[in-house]
């Protein structure tokens, strides 16, 4: 007979309530509380500490009734999969698309996902990155304040939804990746710490005590994370696991939180029979991070590159406010086309220190390039998307440096048209009180930028996350059509043609002239000239012999030149 476990050694005493009625579990070894015959799948559950009001159960795998209801079991072995000879393409090969499951279609869910998948088919990606789904309070928000890490959103469709949208996508020969919080959990519905040794007070973060994963406890608080990420991979055949914010990971352990988590997926992957990639957010520019664990690193496959976005941002919208002040040249730009970290040991004034490590020896398939994400556009005050803050021809640029760099491009949803819906910061809390403070600190938070308090959209107003929904209807529209065909033919050129993909760092080199405000990034066989003067200009292309694209038509091109109209981009090919 299989049992059931709880991990709860702050408890004296552990019941399993299961459909009302109680039964004791057992005390054993290493704080755990052990029950032989877990609850049925499908049948609702609470945990019992001390004799206190039922909870959810850590591992919940199904909260069909929100974050504080019952808990429910899955039987996995339920549903049918089609995907059997399903094998993901390499991520070094890859077009990653992050998309927002309740802003991504009318229905905001994982079926509604499913209709638009063709779309993403005729753009060209290969991998759609999800934002986080694990369980959160209400019905709508981003997603980085979950609480049931082992039980998808019922409002997005639960379980079922997700694994339906999953093989949907194996189907169509889309990769599937899913972002994952584990440096920190929202405070409504978050009941972790009643159980245990969940948070290190000694380690504080912006979202408040660390996760504890170098104290006392820290062996099975780290097994919750890393069979957390088991469960995804396995049991809903995702392909990878993009890691939130790890730069918020305290752990001075031997080995490093991240470099366990890498050991096992790898191991994981061994067992299933199919590549698993890991990708981390971080803004430590270490190299660690993304080095075999062989050389020395924690064996993470690759990371985003924030250095990049922040460059190509900073010069074409000229904004230099908070971390945008420590980018804006040319000069910053071509070191991240050349080596993705603009500060590998610079000083960074907006620090105020020495920033980053040399990334020398490594891929370029290593990191992520974009030149939008939900956390840049997100994260201002009223959810601006580059198309607000630029002409499309700026947008086209930027759409062109990313998916010509030599680093795995990511594009955001809506991007591929310059949509001109928003994506805002919405959240949905059922505490009123906590629904206060992240509205009022949300204003407070812009107030310093110059913003009015009545100018910054209330989280909580369902008329925030409405704005924020993605009209497809754009896309017939001739202005958001052209640019919409523009990045399917950056896509297509991208995966015809070697040189783009192959992630070498070596042979990527970029010339400019900071006066004249003209940028040319050579890869191998192609050269990706850009400019970004008000007035049309000359700029040498020795050795091209043909344009394969233009963002605009009316260009003067030869053998070693061409004359570029204001801002725009060419890109050429060199020959043999």
């Amino acid at each position: 007979m299989s049992r059931f476990s709880v991990w709860a050694p702050a408890a004296r005493k552990v019941e399993i309530e299961i459909d009302g009625k109680l039964r004791p579990a057992a005390p054993s070894e290493g704080g755990y509380f052990t029950l032989d015959g877990p609850p049925p799948p499908g049948v609702d559950y609470r945990i019992v500490l001390d004799g206190g009001s039922g909870i959810v159960d850590p591992r919940s795998e199904h909260q069909p009734h929100g974050v504080h209801g019952p808990s429910r079991r899955v039987d996995h072995s339920a549903f049918s999969w089609t995907d059997a000879a399903w094998r993901p393409p390499p991520l070094s090969s890859g077009v990653v698309y992050e998309l927002h499951v309740g802003t991504f279609s009318p229905e905001g869910t994982f079926d509604g996902a499913i209709q638009r998948l063709d779309h993403l088919v005729a753009l060209g990606v290969t991998h759609v990155e999800l934002m986080p789904v694990a369980s959160f309070p209400g019905t709508r928000g981003w997603g980085y304040d979950g609480v049931s890490l082992y039980a998808p959103h019922e409002p997005y469709g639960g379980p079922e939804g997700l694994k339906r949208l999953v093989d949907a996508c194996h189907a169509r020969q889309l990769a599937v990746l899913l972002d994952v919080v584990y440096n920190h959990l929202g405070p409504d519905g978050n009941y972790l710490g009643r159980f245990g040794p969940y948070f290190n007070t000694g380690y504080s973060t912006p979202w408040g005590p660390a996760v504890n994963l170098d104290g006392s406890g820290s062996r099975e608080v780290r097994r919750f994370f890393c069979d957390n990420a088991a469960m995804w991979l396995r049991d809903y055949h995702l392909d990878g696991l993009r890691l939130d914010a790890v730069h918020a990971f305290f752990d001075r352990s031997a080995e490093h939180f991240l470099e366990q988590l890498a050991r096992e997926v790898s191991e994981l992957e061994t067992l299933l029979g199919r590549q698993l990639v890991l990708i981390a957010e971080s803004d430590l520019n270490d190299p660690r991070v993304v080095r075999s664990r062989e050389a020395g690193g924690f064996g993470i496959h690759a990371q985003w590159s924030d250095d990049l976005h922040h460059a190509l941002h900073a010069l074409l919208t000229g904004e230099r406010v908070g971390y945008y002040g420590d980018f804006g040249s040319l000069e910053q730009l071509a070191r991240a086309l050349e080596q993705a970290f603009v500060y590998d040991g610079r000083y960074s004034a907006f620090r105020g220190r020495d920033h980053g490590k040399s990334p020398v020896g490594l891929s370029g398939h290593r990191f992520l390039g974009y030149a939008q994400t939900h956390d840049q556009i997100g994260n201002r005050a009223q959810g601006d998307r580059l198309g607000h803050l630029v002409a499309a021809d700026g947008v086209k640029i930027a759409a062109a440096l990313v998916l010509c760099s030599p680093f795995v491009p990511m594009l955001f949803q809506g991007e591929e048209y310059n949509a001109a819906t928003p994506f805002q910061y919405f959240t949905d809390h059922q505490d009123p009180d906590l629904g206060r403070r992240v509205r009022e600190g949300r204003r407070h938070e812009f107030e310093a930028f110059g913003w009015k308090p009545e100018q910054v959209p209330d989280p909580q107003a369902r008329e925030t996350f409405e704005r924020s929904r993605l009209d497809f209807t754009e896309l017939a529209v001739a202005e958001h059509r052209d640019v919409f065909e523009w990045y399917r033919a950056l896509v297509a050129l991208r995966r015809s043609r070697p040189d783009l993909s192959d992630g070498e760092l070596r042979t990527s080199r970029v010339r400019f002239d900071e006066a004249a405000r003209w940028l040319v990034l050579e890869r191998a066989r192609t050269s990706i000239a850009v400019n970004l003067a008000e007035h049309p200009q000359r700029i040498a292309t020795p050795g091209a012999t043909r344009v394969l694209l233009t963002s605009r038509p009316d260009l003067d091109f030869s053998p070693s030149s061409i004359v570029l109209p204001a801002d725009a981009v060419a890109i050429l090919d060199k020959g043999d």
